[in-house]
């Protein structure tokens, strides 16, 4: 008895999905990720998501370096919010008196610096080519002068032409104004709003973190977080005190504008290493332009008080607040400088001190259970 024929396969309609729910037909071979044209298309690919990535970030440059000293002031600011709120003062009150006592502090600055820096650019235009005229009475300097026309050539570099073509005209110049106010405002405005949301950002990134770790990296970075706010409160004590001492030396001497110059005093020692020895040229140069003594009080003023604060005021301040040695702070500004100018110097030892902690709370336990 022979075997009957198997039977045909029912023919399915496009309408009725056979019981495989093969409507669509039967998935091919996976894609073979060795193959020379994935591997091609892959590795072309991340080569053009990287350099779009480094023209966002090159464009941007401007911008993420105003968003990074905004957070960085919020971040040195934050202490100061939590202490208010710690006393009871509600979040948002505690955020906007802060804001408020910065704003005042900026157009303090402001106000004190810019009508002498107008005044004394005026007078120093106007008085220059008699300066050069003075100086004829040298013999030498008269026949450098007569030989290559100084006198001419300083009366055209300092008319009013030369100088708006060298801001780019009233265009320029009002450009240049209107960019710094801008970037002045951005940063201010930023702050204020990383101010009142830190909480939720620091809540945000910790659950970016495994649970398994959550804890320990939430402490490490409440720990850096003290750290950057303790040496922000140290810089500033010292910059005020600095300033002070330019103020009540500039009383003492009768120096001109002396608010203006304790505000230059004060804003300059924040850059560390260099700021400080740049105030006291500053204020030097003023006080030899009054007097040749006043210029000596001043220079004699600025070695001792820089002696004192450089050996005694700072060492202690700093060593309670971000506990960095003389040699790595030194190291980290020259490197801060070299790569991001005054901000990298202003945000170098803080980020000492936060890779100190972390090379000392994790690295090492690390390589010591190898």
């Amino acid at each position: 008895m022979s075997a009957e024929p198997p039977a045909p396969p029912e023919e399915t309609t496009p309408d009725e999905p056979n019981g495989d729910d093969n409507r669509f037909g039967s998935p091919g071979e996976p894609i073979n990720r060795r193959s020379p044209f994935v591997f091609g298309f892959l590795f072309g690919l991340g080569v053009i998501l990287a350099y779009a990535l480094f023209l966002g970030v090159r464009n941007t440059a401007s911008i993420l370096i105003l968003i990074f000293i905004a957070l960085f002031l919020a971040i040195g600011l934050h202490p100061a919010v939590a202490r208010l709120h710690g006393w009871g003062v509600p979040r948002g009150i505690a955020v906007a008196v802060v804001a408020l006592a910065v704003v005042l502090l900026l157009i303090g600055g402001v106000v004190a610096l810019i009508p002498p820096l107008v005044t004394q650019t005026t007078e120093m235009i106007n008085n220059a080519p008699d300066m050069v005229e003075s100086l004829r009475h040298n013999p030498t300097i008269n026949d450098l002068i007569q030989r290559y026309d100084i006198a001419g050539k300083v009366q055209s570099a300092v008319n009013a032409g030369t100088i708006g073509n060298a801001l780019g005209g009233v265009v320029g110049g009002a450009r240049l104004i209107f960019g710094t106010l801008f970037n002045i405002l951005t940063v201010l405005v930023l702050t204020i709003y990383f101010l009142a949301a830190f909480e939720r950002i620091a809540a945000t990134g910790y659950l970016l973190v495994p649970a398994s770790r959550r804890e320990r990296v939430r402490l490490l970075t409440d720990e850096i977080l003290t750290k950057v706010g303790a040496y922000m409160v140290g810089a500033l004590a010292i910059a005020v005190l600095a300033g002070a001492s330019t103020f009540a030396l500039g009383l003492v001497l009768g120096l001109a504008y002396p608010f203006a110059l304790a505000v230059v005093v004060a804003v300059c020692d924040l850059i560390p290493q260099i700021g400080a020895t740049l105030g006291a040229v500053i204020v030097s140069l003023v006080g030899l332009a009054s007097s040749v003594p006043d210029g000596i009080v001043c220079i004699v003023f600025f070695i001792v008080y820089q002696q004192v604060e450089n050996y005694l005021i700072y060492p202690r301040v700093m060593r309670r607040s971000v506990q960095v040695s003389d040699v790595a702070a030194l190291v980290a500004a020259l490197l801060g400088v070299g790569l991001f100018g005054v901000v990298g110097a202003l945000v170098a030892i803080p980020m000492v001190a936060a890779i100190q902690l972390i090379m000392r709370e994790v690295l090492v336990p690390s390589m010591a259970r190898r």
